[in-house]
């Protein structure tokens, strides 16, 4: 029944989108079957390929650097409240700066593929180090004094105790944020012809082709769709696994 329900939903949008076509014209929206074309094009082109290893390769980078830099941060302040009274303003101010500014700012400082790979870790960082934060601060003293009692060796510790609690706080931002980076990877190679998908449209801007711009956004999007399906969606699920095998503990 689920799956029904999501396939109205794309039928439905789908119809809109060919309403749109109707209504506007190809130069504003182009229809279902020129943007088909079109993605069939790049396809035998080979330029689909190259461009999302590209993408990924960048999107990929970037939120790694700012998953690592966000939740070793986060844990700290977490731990520590001066830290955590020095950092939170410096992570709100980095939120607060527009994805396309430190564009532009990292165009000129690095350019290339390192202003991209830069863009999206500052602007998925933020986000990790709050969760990480949280869960730091979260912590259940009271388990990790029984698990010292015991003498639980480092490994236990990190693995048993205080892994999976910070997990459960820190996988949502990083699922979010690992989706949030190649939207800003896209963003930072159209503006910085690094290659990539952003790269791809920005050809297809220049050449006023609506429906190879359509194309190169169903590619992205269907990426997206692809990686929720094939990877998040089984984290999350072993994750609430855990959770309940867990709660079903506790009780």
């Amino acid at each position: 029944m689920k799956r029904l329900y999501g396939a109205l939903g794309i039928l439905l949008l789908l119809g809109l989108w060919e309403l749109g076509h109707r209504a506007y014209g190809a130069l504003v929206l182009p229809g279902l079957d020129d943007t088909a074309r079109a993605l069939l094009r790049l396809a035998r082109e080979g330029e689909i390929g190259p461009a999302l290893a590209a993408t990924a390769l960048h999107a990929g980078a970037g939120w790694l650097a700012g998953a690592v830099i966000g939740t070793l941060a986060g844990t700290a302040s977490g731990l520590r409240d001066g830290l955590r009274r020095m950092l939170h303003p410096v992570a709100i101010i980095l939120l607060g700066v527009p994805a396309i500014a430190w564009v532009v700012l990292a165009l000129l400082w690095f350019g290339g593929d390192r202003a991209v790979i830069f863009t999206v870790a500052i602007a998925t960082g933020p986000i990790v180090f709050a969760a990480a934060v949280q869960g730091a601060r979260s912590l259940d003293g009271g388990l990790a004094r029984m698990a010292r009692a015991f003498q639980a060796p480092p490994s236990a510790m990190v693995f048993d105790v205080y892994g999976p609690h910070m997990l459960g706080h820190l996988f949502p931002a990083l699922a979010t944020g690992f989706a949030m980076s190649w939207k800003v990877a896209v963003m930072a190679e159209l503006l910085s012809g690094a290659g990539g998908i952003g790269d791809g449209i920005a050809g297809a801007r220049a050449r006023v082709d609506t429906a190879e711009t359509m194309a190169w956004v169903v590619v992205i999007v269907t990426a997206l769709i692809l990686l929720d399906h094939m990877l998040l969606r089984h984290l999350r699920r072993k994750l609430e696994r855990w959770r309940d095998d867990d709660g079903g503990a506790q009780k």
